[in-house]
């Protein structure tokens, strides 16, 4: 059989690079079709992750000012002969917000719905710091609708509480919304009874998205969820109405500001809004994160397992196994 010329092989290499290439081409449009079938499918892939913590939070919120605006309100005479809840009401109400909050958005955004999950996942776990002021934004966004929903819901009782059509107090009926401490609290102790709640919050929410710790099964992290917000409130929610979430606290305030409570809701305590809600919170999440990573977390992507100069170089210069394992010897072992 003759020999091919260098003519032909040059012409079949051309064909067999043609049908490649619109091959690739043809893959590449049915999975963009597929994915952005019309123009707000590629509208919404922008804006999805932060969109899923804007309905998620304002799920949270809808839940926990609902319970506060039903218990507290309904167990006034003035708006009804009966009460309709107690303090074990509150505290299921918000975990139920919670876990539900999760659930809406855990498979879009990791149902962060807190600020200070965020910041520290971006800290602590490369979560892109990109995303950080979308998801707060999502976040903050969330709460302030959730709160203007219950508060439309519910502004005729608040009318028949506070005594008149109209009349609104601070602390009074703002604090069915917004976090406000007990008169008696100093503010170092207000600040520390918010570090201490954030603070057992992210020990959990660490826990259970730490793969070698015994997460929960698939789907179940809501549930956690649920149990830890209801033993943080039924044991640390007397004082400052455990916001545990800067977001929780910041969007109902800014509602109630817009709706007429006036400029003391940020003036309360010489702006107790932010270094107790929102300083107190990063304080306790942050150094619990720092606290589980240093003690407990032995994944690579925390910083504090950041390799040492020495494991860099002998990590570059050493292939490894199939199964993953780097290759030695027991001399190499001995010398590093």
């Amino acid at each position: 059989m003759p020999p091919r010329s260098r003519k032909n092989n040059s012409v079949e290499r051309d064909s067999r690079s043609y049908n490649d290439s619109v091959g690739t081409k043809y893959e590449s449009a049915q999975e963009y079709y597929t994915r952005f079938p019309n123009r707000w499918a590629r509208i919404r892939d922008y804006i999805r992750e932060p969109a899923a913590e804007m309905l998620g939070t304002m799920i949270l919120i809808l839940f926990g000012n609902g319970v506060d605006c039903q218990v507290v309100l309904g167990g006034s005479t003035k708006v009804f002969a009966a009460p309709k809840g107690d303090y074990f009401s509150l505290n299921t109400g918000w975990a139920i917000g919670g876990a539900l909050g999760v659930w809406v958005s855990g498979g879009i955004s990791g149902g962060h719905l807190n600020p200070v999950v965020t910041i520290c996942s971006a800290l602590f776990r490369g979560f892109s710091w990109k995303k950080v002021p979308l998801y707060i934004f999502g976040q903050v966004l969330g709460a302030y609708l959730g709160s203007l929903f219950v508060y439309s819901n519910y502004f005729h009782a608040i009318d028949l509480f506070e005594g008149g059509k109209g009349v609104r107090t601070v602390p009074g009926t703002a604090s069915l919304f917004s976090t406000y401490s007990a008169p008696y609290m100093p503010a170092a102790n207000c600040f520390f009874d918010e570090f201490l709640g954030t603070f057992l919050l992210l020990i959990v929410v660490w826990a259970v998205t730490d793969p070698r710790n015994g997460p929960p099964p698939s789907g179940m992290v809501p549930l956690v969820i649920f149990f830890v917000i209801l033993g943080i409130g039924a044991a640390f929610g007397m004082q400052t109405g455990y916001a545990i979430n800067p977001a929780r606290d910041l969007g109902p305030r800014l509602m109630t500001w817009t709706v007429g409570y006036g400029r003391e809701v940020f003036n309360y305590r010489s702006q107790y809004w932010l270094w107790c809600p929102i300083l107190g919170s990063f304080s306790g999440g942050i150094v619990a994160c720092f606290i589980y990573d240093s003690l407990l977390y032995v994944g690579p992507d925390s910083f504090i397992n950041k390799p040492s100069a020495t494991a860099r170089q002998y990590l570059a210069t050493h292939p490894k196994h199939e199964d993953n394992t780097t290759l030695t010897t027991h001399s190499s072992l001995n010398g590093v």
